[in-house]
């Protein structure tokens, strides 16, 4: 039974529009959800573990917990976004919390997506989500009525708190192919990506008919990652050991993103030895980094991506941070991809 309590004529029409979106599958906000803001310095900053792959009671996680504390204490950022696999054993619901706990008590929201190893450790996505949603300054939604779980937009506001000057799409990019004949890794489906064209339609409709500076975070990477990256022409920056483990099939969201002209990066995880980004087609391509121990396959020393927005630009600046206060692979996008007779 789905019971709202109005509190004034002004709240109730508050309330009825929050439930009218709801059921069209459009974001709304939660009571007593942080709210994400830019700094007075008109700064937005973003850290993406990914891959983390904890085990609890397993002494080889103990690096990716060493790392998490470290990279938090010395970029303290305004959200944590882990791009999936996060656990790699049972009990998962211990697992969970144990990482997520080290941004919880910092007090920095964030947001979870789901990789392809999250729910193979005994617990249900849809169980999983109530294990995330249990810890303060979580974000993690699920947006009703389409293809996976941890599907959530967030907006962040700007210094002011007057407008959205920036959205975050949060998505779930599933595990393996479902399709007879098509083997691999699963693909984006076709209502997920609807509702990302619904959500950026309206928000470009509130923004004056201008689209939001926009990125996306999701586990898989998308077919276009390989495109790019063998791209004779591609200014590539970082490390680039594994093709890309993308979908066989393209279900085509990258290209909802280039026609709604909001989104300005794509990050994703996925492959533990890959932390390049590539600019394509007028959209940064990247990875996070490794973040996990020694439990997985992984050739480079663990540590995470981080990404600073800047209010009112569509421009980003990136770098991986590591061990011991080791920044490495700083670039600005779109400026450090701009070759020599481009057209600007």
């Amino acid at each position: 039974m789905l019971r709202i309590i109005f509190i004034n004529k002004d709240m109730g029409k508050k309330c009825f529009m929050v439930l009218l979106l709801s059921l069209f599958g459009i974001y709304t906000t939660q009571a007593g959800s942080p709210v994400l803001k830019f700094n007075q310095d008109g700064k937005f900053k973003i850290v993406q573990f990914t891959d983390v792959h904890f085990k609890y009671g397993n002494p080889a996680s103990d690096i990716a917990l060493e790392r998490i504390n470290e990279v938090l204490d010395a970029e303290k950022p305004d959200f944590v976004i882990f791009t999936g696999d996060v656990i790699y054993g049972r009990p998962a619901d211990k697992g969970m919390i144990t990482v997520l706990e080290l941004v919880s008590r910092r007090k920095i929201p964030f947001g979870v997506v789901y990789g392809n190893h999250d729910d193979e450790q005994g617990m249900s996505r849809e169980d999983l989500l109530k294990v995330i949603q249990t810890l303060p300054y979580n974000l993690t939604t699920q947006a009703e009525g389409i293809s996976g779980v941890t599907n959530f937009v967030l907006p962040v506001k700007s210094a002011t708190g007057e407008k959205n000057a920036l959205i975050l799409y949060c998505l779930d990019s599933h595990s393996y192919s479902s399709v007879k004949g098509v083997g691999g890794y699963d693909f984006l489906k076709t209502d997920q990506i609807e509702w990302y064209r619904r959500n950026s339609s309206r928000f470009t409709a509130d923004n004056e008919g201008i689209p939001v500076p926009s990125l996306a975070f999701f586990h898989i990477p998308l077919p276009e990652y390989n495109q790019a990256a063998t791209d004779e022409g591609a200014i590539l920056v970082g490390t680039r050991m594994e093709k890309a483990c993308a979908p066989v099939l393209n279900s085509g969201m990258f290209a909802a993103m280039k026609q709604q002209k909001d989104i300005v990066a794509i990050f994703a995880g996925h492959d533990h030895d890959n932390d390049y980004v590539v600019a394509w087609k007028g959209i940064l391509l990247g990875y996070g980094r490794y973040s996990g121990g020694n439990t997985v396959y992984n050739d480079l020393p663990n540590g995470a991506r981080v990404i600073e927005m800047k209010e009112g630009k569509r421009e980003v600046e990136t770098w991986i941070r590591l061990k011991g206060g080791t920044l490495i692979n700083r670039i600005h996008y779109p400026m450090d991809f701009v070759k020599k007779g481009d057209p600007k």
